[in-house]
């Protein structure tokens, strides 16, 4: 008697106008299926960059998959983890009958991806001889509507100033929410940093990351005083792969102990309590044109 096969591993990306950060989520992908070469391996995007999701449901489904694990390859718990996703896979299932779809966490923040990014900030230091002690990180986030998923950088933040010896860590967001890159800097600037490290919170190279450079750099032209120096983005390091398959194999086994204490579709945030209970939609893509574009989200656990 043989055992049923394992779901297949479904990575979700929100998508990018950056074609190496297509590119880069397209790599990884492909390396995990060599990696793992007993498990069906498949990515797709919700918009903006090819494939779509459903592109790459309807060819696992097409080699006879059907059981999937999906992983949505964000950092934090914004809409399109919470909604636009969970309504995408929900309509691959209604499109693929007799399919089935777990539905993982969310990727940071984890201890494997501090590492990582410590090691960015050292790498930077490193080219500019300058000790941890006398450098202040400025990790910049995406920047959301939500407040819990802003509220889960500046947790990540904390968690990488603990026990690095770093002068400081503070946050700041490139879009959607304050302190922006330019307040944070000013911040770190009025706290006294003499040199700051800029830290993207970006997975893979992008708009977003290259903006958060652009406006770090013309902060720092306009004389402040204070060496302004850009670190990388986390990128397809051995911590991610592994991460990646540590919240596959929590999906397979449900078990996703997601912190829904502080979310606003669940509770009633000031300022945001029309969100709660609100349904979700499923998110257009532009190669899908047969679904009108909804960005209503809910919460999918």
């Amino acid at each position: 008697m043989t055992s049923a096969p394992s779901p297949a591993l479904l990575l979700v990306g929100h998508g990018t106008r950056d074609a190496a950060g297509a590119q880069a989520f397209r790599s990884f992908t492909e390396g995990l299926a060599a990696a793992h070469p007993g498990l069906a391996v498949g990515g797709g995007f919700i918009e903006l960059s090819p494939p779509p999701l459903a592109d790459s449901v309807a060819a696992l489904a097409a080699a006879g998959v059907r059981d999937f694990a999906a992983v949505p390859l964000v950092l934090v718990s914004a809409g399109h983890a919470k909604g636009d996703i969970p309504a995408a896979l929900a309509r691959e299932q209604l499109r693929h009958p007799g399919t089935s779809f777990a539905y993982g966490r969310p990727l940071g923040p984890h201890p494997g991806l501090l590492g990582v990014l410590e090691r960015r900030v050292d790498e930077v230091l490193a080219a500019a001889g300058t000790e941890r002690a006398a450098a202040t990180v400025l990790l910049v986030g995406r920047g959301s509507t939500d407040p819990d998923a802003n509220a889960e950088v500046f947790k990540a933040a904390r968690l990488l100033w603990e026990g690095r010896g770093y002068a400081g860590v503070e946050t700041a967001f490139v879009s959607l929410a304050q302190p922006s890159v330019t307040a944070g800097l000013e911040r770190c600037a009025r706290l006294g940093a003499r040199t700051v490290v800029v830290l993207p919170y970006f997975l893979f190279a992008g708009v977003l990351p290259d903006r958060v450079r652009e406006q770090a750099a013309g902060w720092a032209a306009r004389g402040a005083g204070v060496d302004v120096r850009c670190a990388d983005v986390i990128g397809p390091e051995p911590e991610l792969a592994a991460l990646v398959m540590e919240r596959y194999r929590e999906a397979v086994a449900g078990d996703l102990r997601m912190n829904c204490d502080s979310c606003v579709y669940r509770v009633a945030m000031p300022g945001f309590e029309d969100r709660v209970g609100r349904p979700q939609q499923p998110h257009h893509h532009p190669d899908d044109p047969s679904h009108a574009h909804g960005h209503g989200h809910a919460h999918s656990h």
